[in-house]
């Protein structure tokens, strides 16, 4: 005797992959590098200079953890210690959420840093979406 919900859930999930595949079908991902004025992507023979770049909107959770320092009582302007530093302390912080929180990739990217790129809308959109490093450090 055949389950009518299994069925279904099997009708349904193969929709949805259905529905994945048409969705994605126009984008595709490749490497690139980082220029002085654009993204060079490594299959295709003209820099982009006008691309996007992906924002991740964040919130931070930090487990409890401890830090070990000193602390010292009086600092100029620039932070520089003026007077004698403490003894070392151990400082405890609580868990914690930041949210709002936004990792601005633009800002970290360099000349020569390797970069995965996804094409989008038939290669007019260029989105950056990550720097990719050897495994090797």
């Amino acid at each position: 005797m055949n389950d009518p919900y299994k069925e279904l859930a099997g009708s349904l999930r193969d929709q949805i992959a259905g529905y994945t595949r048409n969705a994605v079908s126009g984008i595709t991902s490749e490497l690139g590098t980082i220029t002085e004025t654009g993204v060079k992507l490594d299959q295709f023979k003209h820099e982009i200079q006008d691309y996007l770049v992906a924002d991740f909107p964040v919130t931070l959770k930090f487990p409890a953890f401890h830090l070990l320092g000193t602390t010292t009582s009086l600092i100029d302007a620039e932070g520089n210690p003026l007077g004698e530093s403490s003894q070392r302390m151990r400082f405890d912080f609580e868990e914690s959420e930041i949210e709002d929180v936004n990792i601005n990739l633009s800002a970290g990217l360099k000349p020569g840093d390797r970069v995965v790129v996804l094409n989008c809308n038939g290669g007019k959109d260029v989105i950056v979406m990550c720097r990719v490093v050897s495994s090797g450090g």
